[in-house]
């Protein structure tokens, strides 16, 4: 077994080690979020954690790791009878990101339910994990279904495995740890919300600091046993220090102004639901025990509300996550200063004192709080005078680049899917064959049964019963019977924006206008679960200003800085779009694509950018990518060059006023990829 790297080894990182060590005193504080860029020791702190855990006392030989006091009534295991039970390390379990739903859950014995009414269980890793802590490494990345599985466990504390009518239920109560980076993107909300705390990590940019981490890392590599033993008196202090937290967690009092301070600081952030006062208040409880106090204090208030808040005040992926410090020093001191420090409360500048984890250790200092990035106003741009549009003749309006404008505010837009049947990654947007969904039909398993068709399994196994020599009433039910159900339901695809920001586009309230739809598209591709891209072009070439990837937000920080001005050179977007797609159905050939094409139809620039813009189209259709034209032309004489665009590619043309869900315009229809033949949405 390898040995761990020590807990208080990790250089810094004093709020992510803070957020842990809360959770290791009472896990009813309800685990941590850590955000953060990659190689800042988020997963090294996760996993050195199980190191000072204390130990659980479990029922002998129950898979399920039932409290010998109290065991779970209904256990698969079970009956069992109180008495004494064995001590086990608590257990950090690992949830990979492409974990199958019956790993994670557990499964049943199909064959043997059916043929002998044996309810043959195989404990997953939700069974694993209770009474313990669930770890999942960029949990942002987890797929929908083993999501909506982890939401069901956490809120009930117990996990149900169904099958055709068979179930098993067994506790599963679990500390629940992720880690991601913001880079690949966002979480949904519902899953957001059932992490008690977050915090914000980033590598130091002090050098003596990452020398300080290079060095032990570099030692503990050549010898962890060595380096673990250096460290095993600060991990033995820390371990005692947990134990006596818990101990005095009980006797903790949290006064009436401590709660109307927690009320009144969730209530001035506008904080959806109780959820985060009742966080806030284990947490404020917890930080007192673990400054060895038995009261809670106004700096535990402030203290809770940083790791409480900052997660639960996102409206929508855009919004940077964060706290006004400011604020809440308001809120805080409008409501007097907490509860009074009792006299025979320890000093809390003494070694019981303070909410931050020991500093020092036999390899020199750490260092201090990483600082965490606090959301700011964006500041109000410059009126600049509109650009006026290119004319028939072709002619650009200006060739010098226009400032950034805002973005308009985003609305709900039409769905727009890819046609036909794809097999991609789980998601919301089109047609997939798909794990979960409507049963279609049914077919031989290929590897392990997961979903039972039954009819088709008994009408497989009916015609052999007499040849098997069927005598009871119960059904002879072989393995070449059982029969896996196929179900439809829907798939996250890739959604390649390309935008045109050439000077026929600098208008300032068209192009807010088309910054806006674009908004409303990428918000629209995060609830749907899609990977996006995005491409702009204007002046002589294109750039693919944000490479295909999850992180929607990401998408969204680079439109809002996109200026606009110069030529209109529509191919070249095209064929960059041609080229990014190419490349990326050659790394995820299972994930269908979705063009989306913002321009007015303008091409400008070069010998005959119409016949290029044309040749670069009919690429697209030959691939036979599914492609949508947002006309962003305005004004009462209208070209409809990009309802021509359409047509080359193959796809649809959509207004940005027919883009919206709530408009005039009829009921939503798919786009069509390969017809040749355009249309509008109407």
């Amino acid at each position: 077994m390898s040995t761990p790297y020590p807990f208080t080894a990790v250089v810094g990182q004093d709020d992510l080690r803070l957020a842990l060590l809360l959770n290791a005193v009472s896990p009813a504080v309800g685990g941590v979020l850590v955000r953060g860029e990659k190689g800042t020791a988020k997963s090294t702190a996760v996993r050195a954690l199980s190191a000072l855990l204390p130990e659980v006392e479990v029922v002998v030989g129950c898979r399920f790791s039932c409290a010998p006091g109290a065991p779970d009534p209904v256990c698969p295991d079970g009956p069992h009878e109180t008495g004494p039970g064995s001590s086990r390390p608590a257990r950090v379990v690992e949830l990979p990101v492409g974990a199958s739903e019956d790993r994670l859950v557990g499964a049943l014995d199909i064959e043997r339910a059916l043929a002998e009414g044996v309810k043959a269980f195989e404990p997953g890793l939700l069974a694993d994990a209770n009474r313990g802590v669930l770890y999942v490494d960029e949990v942002n990345l987890l797929h929908d279904h083993l999501v909506d599985l982890l939401l069901d466990a956490a809120a009930m504390g117990s996990s149900y495995v169904e099958r055709e009518g068979v179930s098993v239920r067994h506790a599963a109560r679990f500390l629940l740890v992720g880690t991601m980076n913001p880079e690949e993107g966002e979480l949904r909300p519902q899953l957001l919300d059932r992490f008690g705390l977050t915090v914000e990590v980033a590598a130091s940019r002090e050098p003596d600091l990452r020398v300080e981490v290079v060095r032990r890392r570099l030692a503990y590599d050549d010898d962890p046993a060595a380096f673990a033993a250096r460290w095993a008196d600060e991990e033995n202090a820390l371990r005692a220090r947990i134990v006596a937290a818990r101990a005095l967690l009980p006797e903790v009092r949290l006064g009436d102004a401590a709660l109307r301070q927690i009320a009144a600081t969730c209530a001035a952030f506008e904080v959806d639901g109780m959820r985060a006062d009742i966080v806030m208040a284990r947490t404020a409880t917890t930080l007192a025990a673990w400054a060895g106090r038995t009261v809670v204090l106004a700096e535990d208030v402030r203290q809770a509300a940083l790791l409480a808040l900052p997660h639960r005040r996102r409206r929508n992926p855009f919004d940077a996550p964060g706290l006004d410090e400011e604020k809440l020093d308001d809120t805080l001191e409008e409501l007097g200063g907490g509860d009074d420090t009792p006299e025979d409360d320890p000093d809390p500048d003494g070694p019981g004192g303070g909410g931050q984890p020991p500093q020092d250790g036999p390899e020199g200092p750490q260092d201090g709080p990483v600082d965490t990035a606090e959301e700011s106003a964006r500041p109000e741009e410059p009126e600049a005078p509109a650009q006026p549009e290119e004319g028939q003749g072709g002619r650009p309006a200006g060739s010098g680049e226009q400032s950034a404008v805002r973005a308009a505010e985003p609305f709900r837009t039409k769905m727009l899917s890819v046609p036909g049947l794809g097999e991609g990654a789980a998601g919301r947007r089109s047609r997939a064959r798909t794990d979960h969904g409507r049963t279609t039909g049914s077919r031989r398993p290929r590897g392990a049964l997961t979903k039972l068709h039954l009819a088709a399994t008994v009408q497989a196994a009916a015609p052999h019963q007499r040849a098997r020599g069927r005598s009871g009433r119960g059904l002879v039910v072989r393995r070449d019977d059982l029969r896996q159900a196929t179900r439809e339901g829907r798939e996250g695809n890739l959604v390649l924006f390309v935008v045109d920001a050439s000077g026929s586009m600098a208008a300032r309230q068209r192009m807010s206008a088309v910054k806006g739809a674009v908004l409303s598209l990428l918000l629209d591709a995060y609830q749907r679960r899609d990977k996006v891209g995005l491409i702009t072009f204007r002046g002589k070439d294109a750039t693919v200003a944000l490479p295909p990837t999850s992180s929607v937000d990401a998408a969204a920080v680079r439109l809002e800085t996109l200026p606009t001005g110069g030529r209109t050179p529509l191919s070249a977007g095209l064929l960059k779009a041609h080229d990014v797609l190419r490349v990326e159905r050659m790394r995820d050939p299972a994930r269908r694509p979705l063009l989306v094409v913002v321009t007015d139809g303008r091409a400008t620039g070069g010998p005959d950018p119409v016949a290029l813009g044309t040749r670069a189209a009919r690429l697209h259709a030959a691939d036979g990518t599914a492609s949508v034209v947002v006309d962003c032309e305005s004004g009462p004489v209208r070209l409809g060059l990009a309802g021509a665009l359409a047509g080359e590619l193959g796809g649809t043309a959509v207004t940005l006023d027919e883009l919206r869900a709530d408009s005039i315009a009829g009921l939503v229809r798919d786009v069509q990829g390969a017809s040749g033949a355009h249309r509008r949405v109407a």
